[in-house]
C-alpha cells in the first residue's frame, strides 16, 4: 500500500494547503439560489477520488489516536456536526497539517498553534 502523500505530488504547483485541499475535493461547496434557497454545504468532489479515499481511514485512526485530533474533532462534535462532516474536516486538517510539514521541511510540532 502507497502513502496517501504520494497522491499529491510535488508541492510546487501548489501555493498553499488550500489549493491542495481543493485539487484532493475536500474544499466545501455552497449552494445558494438567490436570497431564498440555501441548503447545507457539500463536499465539492470535483478533485481527486483517490486522494480523498487515501486520507480517508488515516482520518478514522487519527481521531482515535491523535490528540490534537481528536480535540479538533472533539469540538465539532460539541457544535453538533454529522460524523461525515467531522471526518471531512479531519481529513482536510490532516492534509493541511501534512502540506505544512513537508512544505517546511519540519517534523510536525502539536503544539505549534498553542505559542
Amino acid at each position: 500500500m502507497h502513502s496517501p502523500l504520494t497522491e499529491i505530488g510535488d508541492l510546487s504547483n501548489y501555493d498553499s494547503a488550500s489549493a491542495v485541499s481543493a485539487d484532493a475535493g475536500l474544499s466545501p461547496s455552497m449552494y445558494q439560489s438567490g436570497t431564498s434557497i440555501k441548503r447545507n454545504p457539500k463536499l465539492s468532489k470535483l478533485g481527486k477520488a483517490s486522494l480523498r479515499a487515501a486520507f480517508y481511514f488515516p482520518a478514522i485512526t487519527a481521531m482515535k489516536f491523535n490528540p490534537v485530533i481528536q480535540s479538533f474533532a472533539y469540538r465539532l462534535k460539541t457544535k453538533h456536526k454529522p460524523s461525515k462532516v467531522i471526518i471531512v474536516a479531519v481529513m482536510r486538517k490532516l492534509l493541511h497539517i501534512a502540506y505544512g510539514v513537508i512544505k517546511n521541511n519540519t517534523p510536525f510540532d502539536p503544539f505549534f498553534a498553542k505559542t
